[in-house]
């Protein structure tokens, strides 16, 4: 096996793929990532057996064909280290891998390509069309509140539903919800079905998108999710648990409404958040006549306030929030929202934040006792 590839054309691929092998591999192979040179191009492979990530490259130039496995890490340090626009060149000689870059030179030791596992997928039941941008905005718009090693194993994946002509990704931690639905896409059949797929492939499915309009496709089977882009295709085996009906934890009597500016909020929490307990940054609003005050208090005695004038003229309202799961959603609404809703009801009862004028997205955060 013999190449030349440009350093920015594989740079990129190896850094998404770093990610998504194995921290702690059960197999060595699965440390490395398979690199095949052939009359087509470059093909990458990673997997972690739960996650395969698949990428197609064109080569500067080809001398003999081949395939091997390279250790991930090293060569994404290697390709890292080296200068920009540089041409790198592949050899391999008996079982080591020779890398050259001007005067650099690298020798790798390598893994046969008959060792490196082949992830078994099942069959597309459901095909969606949907751009790279859309699908990355319904993710970044609600990743954030995804379980993290919770002991619900399904609360730690994102779950996708798609129902009445919607595509809706919802997360949450048992603690706060995320719901982010889009109506701009193509389905193959008119067909229900839903699915969770784990958080690591989805951290890593972003890294893969782009903010382009560019077409992807996401195909639902029974076992497994797949997202096939122009240059590469990601698959991912789903969670098998019953996700909890989030419809059901969506407040719909909240009939305390505050409307605020976005960015004013959030400079308000973040400065009040400063003087919170650190351990549960807790914060409390009060909520009166044109006006909502925040407050922290801590274990020290100190203390912060800061108020807020509003078109306000409902029951007087005290409630406490973490201020963390509160700035989380504002960090991420995206920048084109400037005013958001607060819908509140009791110091009891979850709190429903929403974009002003805006139905897609959807948070809720439960209340907490200070």
């Amino acid at each position: 096996m013999k190449f030349t590839i440009n350093r920015e054309a594989l740079l990129r691929p190896l850094v998404v793929m770093a990610g998504v092998v194995p921290r702690r591999p059960t197999q060595a192979v699965l440390a490395h990532v398979l690199v095949e040179a052939n009359e087509e191009g470059l093909r990458l492979v990673a997997l972690d057996l739960e996650v395969q990530l698949e990428w197609t490259l064109p080569l500067d130039k080809l001398d003999a064909p081949g395939k091997v496995t390279l250790p991930a890490k090293k060569l994404t340090d290697i390709c890292r280290s080296l200068n920009e626009g540089s041409a790198i060149d592949f050899i391999l000689e008996e079982k080591r891998l020779v890398v050259k870059c001007g005067r650099s030179r690298f020798v790798l030791a390598s893994l046969p390509a008959e060792d490196f596992p082949n992830m078994q997928l099942g069959e597309v039941e459901q095909e969606v069309k949907l751009s790279q941008a859309e699908l990355l905005n319904l993710i970044r718009r609600t990743d954030f509140a995804m379980g993290r090693q919770d002991v619900r194993f399904y609360l730690n994946g994102m779950f996708f539903e798609l129902e009445n002509e919607k595509l809706t990704c919802v997360t949450t931690d048992g603690h706060r919800l995320a719901v982010a639905s889009s109506n701009n896409f193509t389905a193959s059949q008119e067909k229900n079905l839903s699915m969770i797929i784990p958080g690591k492939a989805i951290n890593d499915l972003a890294k893969l998108l782009d903010t382009v309009d560019d077409e992807v496709t996401l195909g639902f089977g029974s076992q497994h999710f797949q997202v096939k882009l122009p240059h590469a295709n990601f698959s991912s085996k789903h969670i098998d648990g019953q996700y909890p009906n989030y419809k059901q934890v969506i407040p719909v009597n909240n009939d305390k409404k505050v409307i605020c500016n976005k960015l004013e909020l959030r400079q308000i929490l973040s400065r009040i958040s400063i003087l919170a307990n650190e351990k549960l940054l807790g914060i409390h609003l009060y909520l009166s006549n044109n006006e909502l005050k925040v407050v922290a208090k801590n274990p020290e005695q100190e203390q912060a306030e800061e108020s807020l004038n509003l078109n306000y003229t409902g029951e007087n309202l005290e409630i406490g929030f973490n201020v963390s799961y509160l700035l989380d959603v504002l960090d991420n609404l995206g920048d084109e929202i400037t005013e958001v809703e607060l819908l509140l009801a009791d110091p009891s009862s979850s709190a429903l934040i929403q974009p002003l004028g805006a139905s897609n997205l959807v948070y809720v955060v439960m209340p907490m006792r200070i």
